[in-house]
């Protein structure tokens, strides 16, 4: 064994045993070191966030919430928490560690984690039997994402949802704001303070079909 192979060994039997220790922190650090580009901060979401941006989800007429980007499930215990008996939660990511992590420790037979690009939301949502969405929750670092790559989201996003359905984002920059003020009719803005880094939240709303 070369000495970088065994180099390579130690590190990642470091990151495994500091995964382990840590739980989730551990899981979201090693997939924040792994695709630092799409992920979009090295801390989760903190409590005064996740109830701000999903306090003005109509949970009542919520049969399918789809979250791009979800992590180690920051948001998916208060997704299903507020959801109404039937309601689905879809979640899709594309690193294959926060999916594995999540089909793992996730037990509600509700819950359906997809490996793969938020561009494809559309066959996602086909995939467990339906074909629209009520609310889509975004926390995917819109920034630093390939050229092209954020419009064709927000374009498949904006298709997938029902009418009178929204687009929530909750981002550091101003980038996803300017995209959702782009494709969605009516447009609703806050900003959280008791956040590390603070953190801009926006409502996109699907008020017609056109």
């Amino acid at each position: 064994m070369t000495g970088n192979q065994r180099a390579r060994t130690i590190n990642g039997g470091t990151r495994e045993g500091l995964g382990r220790l840590l739980g989730p922190l551990g899981v979201f650090f090693r997939g924040f070191m792994e695709e630092p580009r799409m992920v979009g901060s090295i801390i989760p979401s903190s409590k005064v966030t996740i109830d701000a941006m999903l306090d003005r989800v109509n949970w009542k007429e919520c049969k399918l919430f789809v979250e791009y980007g979800p992590g180690v499930g920051t948001f998916c215990p208060h997704i299903l928490d507020r959801l109404p008996p039937g309601g689905q939660l879809l979640v899709i990511d594309t690193n294959p560690r926060f999916i594995d992590y999540l089909n793992r420790t996730v037990q509600d037979d509700r819950f359906h984690a997809m490996l793969g690009s938020a561009a494809d939301v559309e066959s996602f949502v086909r995939t467990i039997g339906l074909e629209k969405a009520d609310f889509i929750l975004s926390g995917l670092p819109i920034s630093t994402l390939p050229d092209g790559v954020a419009d064709q989201i927000v374009e498949a996003t904006r298709r997938v949802l029902r009418k009178n359905g929204a687009f929530l984002t909750y981002q550091f920059r101003p980038d996803a704001r300017e995209l959702t003020e782009a494709h969605f009719e009516r447009v609703e803005k806050d900003f959280v303070w008791r956040n590390i880094p603070p953190c801009l939240l926006t409502w996109g709303w699907k008020t017609s079909e056109a």
